[in-house]
């Protein structure tokens, strides 16, 4: 080759090269995440999931979420209570994994925690709890806390969650008195799965329902999933398409609301305040777990907290419904509905806050179920183990329970699992 073709060549290649380096430079890089909730692509053994390091010198909690941490509902509320804490807690260092199967995937990400240094992990999933009493039971200097289940070792391992039925209660009267100003008295619940949570919450539902219409009935769709937007959207639209007005979801995102908008109905989200988005959102039942967490943070630090079974209501704080709280607006599907509907849902929400009407309240005979049959006479009070349990052998053990569906629900009981 000639010494003129070679420089001609390499001349090419350096030409090359500094256009390769220009376009590189003119791609803005990704954001680099907080360092607090940093997770990276994870090793193999640990199912595909990174576990972040602790820092020394700090308190260091960790947080197991079954779903992304933006997604709309239950993990972002959770997420966004985690965040709380590091902003409000002093020298607290905070970390996250977010979708996380239940079962043994989970067990393998709590004893990872653990093992890196976690001071405290919270778990939030009613499929958390048999994993993470394992582990527990082999990381004492860790404390472990659970939402939505019933099991606590009452030393590092305990049990936490709310008493949401007020919420869903006050919205089952908002929705009753929606469906009966449009004239189609039907409401739909998407529930996930056959536990005593879900249950408990479809009855507060149709419980409130009742109050302001009489003759409006619930129908349900079970869909087995947590955190499944094409499922979700998929159930909703049979709910709606088989006759109901306004539909509740169980599960984690807004889908419901899309739905509702899409067809000219109702829907009300669940968990996040921001989940009520679009003019078709009735209301949104939501979490606001910060404060719960950052006191139980501050209590591990202290070494004053003592695991059990902690049942919050909504004198906490951390419980709320969308456009009806300090600093919220009606809704556009609350604005026009009778107005003592409104003052009744109003006024019972600042008992409810205040403590003087609580879940026990929420569940007061006399209630009847769908057949017929009396579940609690006049004068009756449900107790937390009922409000826990399905009265059939899971413990704890209970004298009524929630197997049971109350007075306008147009479903059968779920088969229970043996």
């Amino acid at each position: 080759m000639s010494r003129s073709k070679l420089w001609g060549l390499l001349a090419l290649l350096v030409i090359t090269a500094m256009l390769l380096g220009a376009c590189q430079a003119a791609t803005p890089a990704p954001a680099a995440p907080a360092e607090a909730t940093t997770a990276a692509p994870a090793p193999a053994e640990q199912g595909g999931l990174q576990i972040p390091d602790v820092v020394e010198g700090k308190t260091n909690v960790a947080m197991v979420l079954i779903g992304p941490h933006d997604d709309g509902g239950w993990s972002q509320a959770h997420y966004e209570g985690l965040e709380y804490i590091e902003q409000n807690i002093p020298n607290t260092h905070i970390a996250y994994i977010e979708n996380v199967p239940e079962g043994a995937d989970s067990e393998q990400v709590f004893r990872s925690l653990a093992r890196k240094g976690f001071k405290l992990i919270f778990g939030t999933s009613f499929g958390f709890m048999d994993p993470m009493e394992t582990v527990a039971s082999e990381f004492p200097n860790s404390t472990f806390v659970h939402i939505s289940g019933f099991k606590s070792n009452e030393t590092n391992f305990g049990n936490l969650f709310g008493a949401m039925e007020n919420m869903k209660y006050l919205g089952g009267m908002l929705a009753g008195a929606r469906a009966k100003a449009d004239g189609n008295p039907k409401l739909g619940y998407m529930a996930t799965f056959p536990i005593p949570e879900e249950l408990r919450l479809g009855n507060a539902i149709a419980l409130g329902m009742k109050k302001t219409c009489p003759e409006c009935t619930m129908d349900v769709r079970w869909i087995n999933t947590w955190h499944d937007p094409v499922i979700e959207k998929d159930a909703a639209a049979s709910l709606f398409d088989a006759g109901a007005q306004v539909v509740f979801t169980g599960a984690d995102t807004p889908a419901v609301a899309d739905v509702a908008q899409a067809k000219g109905k109702w829907g009300v989200t669940y968990d996040w305040y921001g989940s009520c988005k679009v003019e078709r959102c009735l209301t949104a039942p939501y979490w606001n777990w910060g404060p719960v967490y950052a006191a139980i943070t501050q209590k591990v630090i202290d070494g004053t907290y003592k695991p059990g079974w902690e049942y919050f209501d909504s004198d906490s704080g951390a419980l709320g419904l969308f456009g009806l709280m300090e600093g919220e607006e009606l809704t556009a599907g609350m604005k026009d509905l009778p107005a003592d509907v409104i003052t009744m849902v109003q006024d019972t929400l600042a008992k409810m806050n205040n403590g003087e009407f609580t879940r026990f309240d929420v569940f007061a005979g006399p209630i009847v179920d769908n057949k017929g049959n009396e579940v609690l006479p006049a004068g009756a009070k449900m107790e937390q183990a009922d409000i826990d349990c399905f009265a059939v052998g899971d413990e704890p053990r209970c004298e009524t329970g929630m197997y049971w569906w109350a007075d306008g629900v147009t479903a059968e009981l779920p088969a229970l699992s043996e």
